[in-house]
């Protein structure tokens, strides 16, 4: 008889070693790795043994079924995000930092789908049944009719929720979770895989909504292995500045709607209030114009939405020079910085850029590509761009401005809110009825001396 395969994982990244050791050489993480045997071993062995299982049917692509049905929580933001609303049958795994509103979000969704009429059950591992109402009453959801359970172990959850039979059930949190078919710690990957296989599971079913609160990493991953984001139907992440009032819920991976999707809210004495127009609200502390601020014409998901850019550029006392970024990509702007120095001729060496997006979004299209450049050569030249205009553009390493999708939409927004000129790139497909005057460049040393007299 073979002898059993033991692996170590990693509980920090899911990474395999075939001994244990004090560290792991994926992650850096100590004391992170636990002893892990698989369900199945031996060479040259069937899983499923001789028996066979029985004929599954077969359907082609032209065979035509309806819609999955959504219920609608009343939360405009949230639905958007979840597609149009909520599926039956489907899981959800909501992720974000410590301390940023995942169990507020999670306690309103709760009470504004028990008010529409679904019977919801809210299990948390994490806090007792008094502090889940005390947070009800704070928030005025007290009156709603959504059942609370304050519980870790997994078989007396589903055995619960096979007997209710609810609608949607919110598990807070899954690294919380204990299964006692799996020797191993909660929160553990082992007891994060199976525990998220076992709700998945029982949510196909019985045909229950699933929503799963996980925690995440300090890189902003959601903590245990990635095969819980692919088991799920839904992944949101729910964003935010500590020190801003805006959180962003943002769908990365949906099965029943498009992903990149984003819902906005204001974090208020009185739990999360939805943004209907987050444009307006992360403009609305605009002053007069000034150096180094561009407004950005951006698309998330499929709502535009205008952000301000900020950008410093001060001379630098060090031999390295600091390039601080906050809502862009780091890398990004490296390479902003090295195209304007060798297509236009515009040196950062010696001075410090500082780069913000205000207001707490995160951006990561290439469309904000020349949004950036242009407030950095607004800092830099100390001149500012023009109050009501807007920018949008990729750059590309040779200089040019590539055209970027839907930029009629960027514009219709742009208009709506009180813009009257911009500057794209010259491919762009722009009809005429956009309400705003188009500049159209074609390359970064002709929007360096066009609009900065610089070259």
């Amino acid at each position: 008889m073979a002898k059993p395969v033991t692996l170590f994982v990693c509980s920090a990244c899911g990474a395999t070693h075939k001994k244990w050791s004090g560290r792991c050489d994926a992650c850096g993480d100590w004391n992170t790795i636990s002893q892990e045997t698989p369900l199945s071993s031996g060479p040259g062995k069937t899983a499923l043994g001789a028996m066979k299982g029985k004929r599954i049917g077969l359907t082609d692509l032209r065979t035509e079924e309806d819609a999955p049905p959504r219920r609608t929580s009343g939360m405009g933001e949230l639905d958007r995000v979840l597609g149009g609303g909520l599926v039956p049958a489907s899981a959800t795994l909501v992720g974000g930092d410590p301390g940023i509103g995942k169990s507020t979000l999670l306690l309103q969704a709760a009470a504004s789908f028990a008010r529409a009429g679904a019977r919801v059950i809210y299990v948390s591992g994490e806090e007792a049944t008094a502090q889940v109402r005390m947070r009800a009453q704070r928030l005025g959801l007290a009156d709603s009719s959504v059942m609370l359970a304050a519980e870790t172990n997994l078989r007396d959850i589903l055995t619960t929720l096979e007997a209710e039979a609810p609608d949607l059930a919110i598990i807070d949190s899954i690294q919380t979770m204990w299964l006692d078919t799996v020797e191993a710690a909660p929160g553990s990957v082992s007891q994060v895989r199976s525990s998220a296989h076992e709700l998945t599971t029982f949510a196909k079913r019985r045909g229950v909504a699933v929503m799963l609160v996980g925690h995440v990493t300090k890189d902003g991953q959601i903590a245990g292995p990635r095969v819980v984001e692919h088991m799920v139907d839904t992944v949101l992440y729910f964003e935010g500045e500590r020190g801003h009032q805006f959180r962003i819920l943002r769908s990365v991976k949906n099965r029943f709607g498009p992903a990149d999707e984003i819902g906005v809210f204001e974090m208020t004495g009185m739990g999360l209030a939805e943004v209907t127009n987050p444009s307006a609200l992360f403009l609305s502390d605009r002053e007069t114009p000034a150096p180094g601020s561009v407004v950005f014409a951006g698309i998330e998901g499929t709502r535009p939405v205008l952000v301000e850019i900020q950008a410093l550029v001060a001379p630098s006392s060090l031999s390295q020079p600091r390039r601080a970024v906050v809502g862009w990509d780091g890398g990004r702007l490296s390479m902003i910085l090295a195209v304007l120095e060798a297509r236009a001729g515009i040196s950062f060496a010696g001075l410090d850029v500082y780069l913000n997006i205000a207001g707490g979004m995160r951006i990561s299209e290439p469309a904000a590509d020349l949004a950036v450049a242009a407030a950095l050569l607004s800092a830099r030249e100390d001149v500012a761009v023009p109050h009501d205009c807007v920018v949008f553009g990729e750059v590309s390493l040779s200089g040019a401005l590539r055209p970027v999708s839907q930029a009629e939409n960027r514009l219709k927004e742009a208009a709506k809110l009180g813009f009257s000129s911009a500057i794209a790139p010259a491919g762009c497909k722009i009809g005429a009825d956009s309400g705003v005057k188009v500049q159209a460049i074609a390359d970064l040393p002709a929007f360096v001396g066009e609009i900065f007299g610089a070259g």
